[in-house]
């Protein structure tokens, strides 16, 4: 079968941007995706986000064992259905500072000019203080809609130690504590698939091809092609292939295709199509380390699911279950001497550990430490030249030693926050496995062996003005033609913030370059 554009992957950027391409009628569209439908009740329930984990919605991803982290193979769950991680994620709008755009010194990506790309995806719904967010497009942010008293409590701490309360938390030099705001129309999640998806489908000029994984691009005479399925049989391409598979399946696609370090593609019997020695490498993520305390008083999230919480939601989407779980955030800075957040505390009224796998038993709160701005990097990898295997994910925590350092500062502070009135009228002692942080040596113990992804990998094909980037400022794969990479493996630096609002605005932002050099 034959299209002009074919795009893989149906996450956060392969939505907005197939669909996007499929706004011209005289334009075929094939959108690849190897999961299956989100048409399943935990996708649409906020809080029940975590029982998605290791199913077969999940790629169920992990990484090599990490020596700084007691040599840990670390899960990494990763959506794998329609809409991607924004179907599996906890609907977190956050878009990062100015200071990521201004600092990655690429054209047309500086903060001013990404702007108005966010403002055409967005349709704020409720608070829009100063005209932040844009109110016309397809992705819905929402207020909490029912947010516990132990949030709002987190918040008046902060103000307490005289934090900066946010009129909105993605004001451009966002430092300071906000609720958060959530993808969800009245109550439930509103995902790419969502958003973008379901009205584009009922396009005749777009494909949309599941439960099929790509197994290579097909490469001839220095162009892209088409791409290749695992049975085998062949997509082809007229104008572009795109890949917008994640961190992970974008650059081990390329890899498995012949794009990548000459030496690693012949340690596994693949022959180099095109010597870009930076794919699969500058991988960065967010360590979060979860502060757990004991609730004094049964207000949280432990044990709401009640009849009468289920009927509040299944009549009004109100109650618990609309939670997000993380429903309040504080960026700030772990030294006076930076100027801008490298630290984001992120609040639930629940204890959240081990990916929230098991329903918590007891009562209590998490303050989720998150190190924004690492200094370790990592990379993705061939595993073997099998495309079906799952390739090498090595993140590298903790590898640089102020990584370590800055967490530690980060966990002290949400300490201080939850010891703040009127917060510490509702928290009691260190809830296991945190063992508190009066002693220095136990609470770095505590780190490299509970520490964990909040899942936001990104930079596996670095874009940048450099030829030593893997794609250039309109995301064209350098040295292959008629290929392009859309997605967060793209970022040049790792955002302070989270990254599924980053991802969708660079397939907004795909869709116009593609259609510019149509």
């Amino acid at each position: 079968m034959q299209f002009d554009y074919i795009v893989v992957g149906a996450g956060s950027a392969g939505c907005a941007l197939a669909a996007r391409l499929s706004e011209d009628p005289g334009t075929s569209v094939a959108l690849v995706e190897a999961g299956g439908s989100d048409r399943a009740r935990e996708v649409g329930v906020p809080a029940a986000f975590a029982k998605l984990f290791r199913t077969a919605r999940d790629w169920d991803f992990h990484t090599v064992a990490q020596p700084e982290m007691e040599h840990r193979e670390m899960y990494w769950p990763r959506g794998r259905m329609l809409g991607g991680s924004s179907s599996m994620n906890a609907m977190m709008w956050v878009r990062g500072h100015r200071a990521d755009y201004d600092g990655w010194g690429v054209p047309g990506w500086s903060h001013d000019e990404v702007m108005p790309y966010y403002r055409r995806l967005e349709r704020r719904v409720g608070g829009n203080a100063d005209g932040v967010y844009g109110t016309d497009g397809p992705v819905l942010v929402s207020d909490q809609r029912d947010m516990n008293e132990t949030t709002r409590a987190f918040l008046a701490a902060c103000e307490a130690r005289g934090l900066k309360r946010l009129p909105e938390l993605n004001v451009p030099d966002g430092e300071g504590h906000a609720p958060t705001p959530v993808t969800q129309k009245r109550g439930r999640r509103w995902s790419a698939a969502d958003a973008y998806l379901r009205p584009a489908r009922r396009r005749r000029n777009l494909t949309v091809v599941t439960d099929t994984q790509v197994t290579r691009v097909v490469i001839e005479d220095g162009r892209a092609t088409g791409v290749e399925r695992g049975d085998g049989r062949r997509l082809f391409a007229r104008r572009e292939v795109i890949l917008s598979a994640g961190a992970v399946g974008s650059p081990h696609l390329l890899l498995l295709s012949g794009v990548g370090d000459p030496d690693h593609l012949r340690e596994h019997g693949i022959e180099p199509v095109a010597e870009r020695p930076a794919v699969g490498r500058h991988l960065q993520d967010h360590l979060a380390v979860a502060v757990l305390r004991h609730a004094t008083v049964a207000v949280t999230l432990t044990g709401a699911d009640t009849p009468r919480n289920v009927a509040r939601y299944l009549l009004l989407r109100r109650g618990p279950f609309t939670s997000n779980v993380g429903e309040a955030v504080l960026f700030t800075r772990s030294d006076d001497a930076l100027t801008a957040p490298d630290l984001e505390l992120v609040f639930a009224p629940v204890p959240f550990s081990d990916h929230g796998l098991e329903a918590p038993t007891e009562h209590g709160v998490t303050v989720g430490v998150i190190l924004l701005r690492p200094e370790s990097s990592g990379r993705v990898a061939l595993a073997s030249a099998d495309p079906l295997a799952a390739p090498l994910i090595d993140p590298g925590y903790l590898t640089a030693d102020a990584d370590l350092r800055r967490v530690i500062h980060g966990v002290r502070l949400a300490e201080e926050l939850l010891d703040t009135a009127p917060l510490n009228e509702y928290v009691g002692g260190s809830m296991a496995p945190y063992p508190g942080a009066h002693d220095e040596k136990e609470l770095v113990d505590y780190v490299r062996a509970h520490a964990q992804t909040i899942y936001h990998p990104t930079g596996t094909c670095r874009m940048g003005a450099d030829d030593d980037a893997v794609v250039d400022p309109e995301l064209r794969v350098r040295g292959v033609a008629g290929l392009r990479v859309a997605d967060a493996s793209v970022l040049p630096e790792i955002i302070r913030g989270h990254t599924n609002a980053p991802a969708i605005m660079i397939g907004e932002r795909a869709a116009d370059l593609v259609r510019r050099n149509a």
